[in-house]
């Protein structure tokens, strides 16, 4: 005679490992998401400040030894000062009358939220003239068919007189949105790899 306790033990013991299997799987593969977002310190120990010409390096010199990608966040230290995000142009001529965004909190965190270029000064009079001014180039998570032909120059410096040339537009908002998908499709296959293991589990006591 056939013992039905003894079954339906054995069966849950069955229905938890998959559970415990497909549960982890979904976890690894969300964790290696967050595990690659990075945080820069812009300009390093010194942070955000006014350049007196005596710095080593200038603020697009220290971008250019970094890589940055969607995801990843810039930190700006900074007192009595502050952050604007501009478009190209401001950045060329040092307008800070119609930013994007501005940040006065001394401690900004902005999220590269997608691939292209970000451009960003100082607020205060005479700072980006002064050569606190940034570009960043940030890269998609995956490889993609157009990429500009060139990386901005690194104008703007330490002991820079902040004019400089600029880089080309920044990409369109559908064009950079294509980096955000990457995150969604990667989640999603995350999701759909639990979901199969779901109906593995339900099939097994059909």
């Amino acid at each position: 005679m056939c013992d039905y306790s003894t079954t339906t033990t054995s069966s849950m013991a069955t229905l938890y490992n998959y559970f415990l299997f497909f549960s982890s799987l979904c976890w690894i593969s969300i964790a290696t998401i967050s595990e690659s977002a990075h945080e820069f310190q812009v300009g390093g120990p010194a942070g955000w400040t006014q350049p007196t010409g005596k710095e080593n390096e200038t603020y697009n010199q220290w971008a250019a030894k970094h890589r940055f990608h969607v995801g990843d966040s810039l930190y700006f230290k900074y007192m009595n000062d502050s952050v604007l995000v501009v478009d190209e142009d401001d950045y060329n001529r040092c307008g800070s009358t119609k930013p994007i965004a501005k940040y006065e909190d001394g401690k900004t965190v902005i999220e590269l939220d997608r691939y292209g270029f970000f451009f960003f000064i100082s607020g205060v009079g005479g700072h980006c003239k002064s050569g606190q001014k940034l570009i960043v180039w940030v890269m998609a998570h995956h490889p993609i068919s157009q990429v500009p032909a060139s990386a901005p120059s690194a104008g703007g410096g330490g002991s820079g007189s902040g004019s400089g040339s600029g880089p080309g537009e920044p990409p369109s908002s559908s064009s950079s949105s294509s980096s955000s998908s990457a995150i969604k499709v990667t989640v999603a296959a995350a999701s759909l790899v639990a979901a199969v293991g779901v109906m593995m589990v339900i099939s097994f006591f059909l």
